[in-house]
């Protein structure tokens, strides 16, 4: 244990020099206000120790809810612990949802002017409230909800991204609430992890862009400035989150220096450099370093290497972590030191106020520097000048007219069809014409809860039905879509309801089913043309959506395969945060849509979809396994999709998934033609245009997404097989030819060597485009001194 926590303290107090003396030669992530800084610069002249303290401190809504007023009046909160936290230990942040369920945004807006009067009369400084707003008004009753971020990746849309966040910010200033904490930016690199749905999938491209489009669509246009229509962003989780080597929520990870530089964090680097203001710490373990100790990557690479001067928070408990869960600290007080020297500026504590306890005494014993201290409140202090809560601490959320109005609910809608992926269509079992006679079935038909997935209206999701009973489930979608004479309704699988004795009443068993009842759905087909079977998963959140097996359960296969025997066409509708095996049940299907989690439109985008009133768009944004022990990326290196190897040990590694990233089908068909780069030779400094000629060949209107990737012949570290580098969305009708041009940089096909260096290395190159490949070769080396390109 020393010698870990030697490690971890030489890393905190003696690194970085060299990087910090080069920080003035980096352009500044943000520019600076001279305004703001001075008056940052008055507040840290006159602050005491203990003012300062309470800045960095973020304690949840729970402590200061009156429950026993609670439970007769509403969410009320308790003034004696409102003047404890605030006006004796002068904290400067609080977070959650009241009551662990969402609120009108009139109870936000009465919650939030009172905390921040007594902030004001008590400090002089306006308390930040952040809420994970992570898709669409998630914790504001009558707010509009948008599909999860793994949708939003398979819309390939930047557009709507932004504008999805827009919307989001909108609504959630509506409610006072100035910060969110989202887009979530992690890699879900590996469909067991449960929260793989929150991000915009596998690749660190498609997560940049969207992650950047979210940001600006949050922040506005100035950074600075923040709009009276627009919140401060948070990024999150800083970084590696999702890659554990168990699969399981907050375990350990092993990333390499070059995937880490090269892969995770480039959402992040991308975000940062559009003006995100906070970063929120992965909960979790790298190579032996939990993430709230790390100096290199909190201090070094984020905040000396992009020369930043936003946020860092941590997230849920982290710091009691370093000493509870990873034991790389004896004592809490221990793990604040750590925790805080290493880059931390607010601790999202959440529960007590000892953090400013111990934060003071170690201060005062020369365990952690004055200048920390000031930094990290400094840090504190512009992120509440740039919302402009000084001057505007609350405000009239009346003329916040446009909250959840038909303009918004139009976007989410248009969001929910193209995000939606088309994954088999056999013999034009799609679309199922008007008139036709359904059979609707499976345990996910007919809720509001799986549509949504965690994060909705309640942390696991388990309250959907009860709040969103103003939107369709599958079923209600469908007979407005079909006419309800002609869907018959049969679940055969149902899941368990919520246990009223879990642990913080948060449904521990959203997995269980109840005894199925699939010989009713067999006798129902026989009355109708088509079988649609929704099969998925329930909802969960985090560390509860921990699986052991991702193979979907028995019960619902079953189902599926008794329905296949009936003679009856068969398409299966996927509504699941994670892709599970499917592999005995996908060839009895003549369609297949994933539909993963697209909120509370998903199943009106859905009943459009099936009924031809809109055409499909998306396209995976992750690789769908096929067998259980077979995980894979699209972006995998070449030894890993290798035939049978000659000599005495013979053996297979062949990449055979169910789905490949970037796969969707259409109603339509497109012809690529004409790829075209207008240099055959470039080097880093040089920008590729490339163009393409689509047709849409097919009869009726489309979208497609043209995704453009690269692909490095020879490297002296082994290139991945394949990169994504751009993408447009281009909307075409029936014969029509658009040309889509993209742009890259020659340093944007460079990679990071094994000395965690960026290099591009002399050599041929193929461009790929929808089938069409064409060759190019950069002319000469460039080896990057510093960190980031």
């Amino acid at each position: 244990m020393n010698l870990i926590k030697n490690v971890v303290l030489a890393s905190v107090l003696g690194s970085g020099m060299c990087m910090a003396q080069n920080v003035q030669s980096v352009t500044p992530a943000i520019p600076v206000d001279k305004n703001i800084e001075a008056n940052i610069q008055k507040w840290l002249n006159k602050m005491t120790l203990e003012e300062k303290i309470g800045q960095m401190c973020e304690i949840t809504i729970d402590v200061v809810t009156d429950f026993e007023a609670s439970k007769k009046h509403g969410f009320t909160m308790s003034e004696a612990m409102l003047d404890t936290v605030i006006g004796k230990y002068k904290v400067g942040s609080l977070l959650n949802v009241p009551l662990s369920v969402a609120q009108k945004k009139e109870v936000w807006a009465k919650a939030i002017k009172r905390i921040q009067e007594i902030s004001m009369k008590e400090i002089g400084i306006p308390c930040i409230y952040g809420v994970d707003q992570i898709h669409g008004t998630t914790y504001t009753l009558d707010g509009t909800m948008f599909p999860q971020g793994i949708n939003m990746g398979a819309s390939f849309n930047r557009e709507l991204t932004k504008k999805g966040a827009e919307i989001s910010a909108y609504e959630t200033k509506a409610s006072c609430i100035p910060w969110t904490y989202a887009p979530v930016v992690d890699l879900g690199r590996d469909p067991r992890w449960p929260r793989m749905w929150e991000n915009y999938g596998e690749d660190c491209y498609v997560n940049a862009e969207m992650g950047k489009a979210a940001v600006e669509g949050f922040q506005g246009e100035d950074p600075n400035h923040i709009g009276e229509y627009n919140v401060a962003a948070c990024m999150k989780h800083y970084m590696g989150y999702g890659v554990p080597v168990s699969g399981k929520d907050r375990t350990p990870s092993s990333i390499s220096r070059s995937d880490m530089r090269e892969k995770h964090f480039a959402p992040f680097l991308e975000a940062i450099r559009h003006g995100a203001l906070s970063v929120m710490v992965n909960s979790g373990v790298d190579n032996g370093i939990p993430f709230h100790a790390n100096h290199e990557l909190l201090t070094e690479w984020l905040k000396e290497g992009l020369n930043w001067d936003g946020m860092i928070v941590t997230d849920w408990a982290d710091i009691n972590n370093l000493c509870t869960r990873d034991h790389i600290a004896a004592t809490k007080k221990e793990a604040i030191k750590i925790a805080i020297n290493a880059g931390i500026d607010m601790s999202m504590v959440p529960y007590e106020v000892s953090f400013c306890t111990y934060l003071k005494e170690l201060v005062e014993e020369g365990e952690v520097p004055m200048s920390r201290i000031d930094d990290a409140v400094a840090r504190v202090l512009r992120l509440k000048y740039r919302l402009g809560l000084f001057e505007n601490p609350y405000w009239d959320i009346k003329k916040y007219d446009k909250f959840g109005s038909e303009e918004f609910a139009k976007v989410a809608l248009q969001a929910a069809e193209e995000s939606e992926v088309l994954l088999k269509n056999e013999q034009n079992v799609l679309p199922v014409a008007k008139g036709k006679k359904i059979l609707l079935t499976g345990p996910n038909a007919n809720s509001m809860r799986c549509l949504n997935g965690g994060w909705s209206y309640s942390w696991q999701g388990n309250k959907a039905d009860e709040y969103a009973g103003a939107y369709n489930t599958i079923y209600e979608a469908f007979c407005h879509k079909y006419g309800k004479e002609n869907v018959v309704y049969e679940p055969g699988v149902t899941y368990a309801a919520s246990d009223p004795n879990a642990i913080t009443n948060q449904n521990d068993n959203w997995w269980q089913e109840n005894e199925p009842e699939i010989e009713k759905v067999v006798a129902a087909a026989a009355k109708v043309d088509v079988i649609v079977a929704c099969i998925g998963e329930n909802s969960y959140c985090e560390t509860p959506g921990n699986l052991t097996d991702l193979t979907l359960s028995e019960n619902q296969r079953n189902l599926v395969k008794a329905l296949a025997k009936t003679g009856k066409p068969v398409i299966l509708v996927l509504n699941q945060g994670r892709p599970r095996i499917i592999n005995d049940i996908e060839p009895l299907a003549q369609g297949v849509i994933n539909i993963m989690l697209p909120s509370n439109y998903g199943a009106d985008a859905l009943a459009n979809l099936m009924s031809g009133d809109a055409n499909f768009s998306a396209k995976m944004p992750f690789t769908y396994p096929k067998y259980i022990n077979a995980i894979a990326t699209y972006d995998y290196k070449p030894c890993e999709n290798l035939g049978q190897m000659a000599g005495n040990y013979n053996y297979d590694s062949v990449m055979d998934v169910q789905w490949p990233f970037g796969f969707g089908l259409s109603y339509t068909t497109y012809v690529y033609n004409n790829l075209k780069v207008d240099k055959t030779s470039f080097t880093a400094e040089d920008e590729l245009t490339i163009s393409v000629d689509v047709t849409n060949t097919g009869k009726v209107a489309g979208k497609e997404a043209v995704l453009l990737f690269s692909k490095d012949l020879v490297a002296s570290s082994t290139p991945d097989n394949i990169r994504l580098r751009n993408f447009e969305k281009v909307y075409l009708k029936p014969g029509e030819t658009k040309t889509v041009t993209m742009k890259i940089k020659g340093s944007d096909l460079a990679f990071v060597g094994y000395d965690g260096k960026w290099r591009l290395e002399k050599g041929d190159f193929k461009i790929k485009c929808g089938n069409l490949w064409a060759d190019i070769k950069c002319s000469e080396t460039k080896l990057w001194e510093t960190a980031n390109k």
